[in-house]
């Protein structure tokens, strides 16, 4: 009996939609799980820092705490939109090998938090995606429309912006 009692939450919980928040990049819908996400702010610009991969775009204060801000379309390899009315930055926290650590992603607007249904989401295709197959957690398939759902522990991974950072940085002399 404790067996099926324990079993029940499981089968509970893969019936239950996964809640994604969804933005756009460009014409592109993507959307990343809600659970990581912190806050959304109006874009209010952002203080840019020497020596960082293109992809970050500089700092914000949140609160008395610099949080870095990832440029989604540079770090996707995608030519960034220019800022409008619409442009926000998604807060998100997700884990690192040294705890969590939160970030801001900037991206061209916010639209709203989906459920999608676990069966309503495909494994990322291995080739033909416009992102990097392992930058994305699956597709979802929303009112006859893809939705691009972004692996967030991996877009934001600190150790790859890190190489990044590495790889753009001047020569160091001895």
């Amino acid at each position: 009996m404790n067996t099926m009692i324990r079993s029940e939450p499981k089968q509970l919980a893969a019936a239950t939609p996964s809640q994604f928040l969804s933005f756009m990049l460009g014409q592109d819908m993507f959307a990343i799980g809600i659970l990581a996400v912190r806050e959304i702010l109006e874009y209010a610009g952002v203080t840019p820092v020497p020596q960082m991969p293109p992809c970050i775009s500089g700092v914000i204060n949140l609160r008395g705490t610099a949080v870095p801000v990832l440029d989604l379309a540079r770090r996707l390899e995608r030519e960034p939109s220019p800022i409008g009315k619409r442009t926000c930055i998604i807060v998100v926290e997700v884990e690192s090998d040294d705890g969590p650590f939160v970030i801001g992603i900037l991206v061209d607007a916010v639209n709203a938090v989906l459920d999608i249904p676990p069966a309503d989401i495909e494994p990322a295709p291995s080739f033909g995606a416009q992102v990097r197959a392992e930058m994305l957690q699956g597709i979802g398939k929303v009112q006859g429309r893809f939705v691009l759902l972004l692996n967030v522990q991996h877009v934001v991974s600190a150790s790859e912006i890190a190489a990044l950072a590495a790889g753009g940085a001047l020569p160091q002399h001895s």
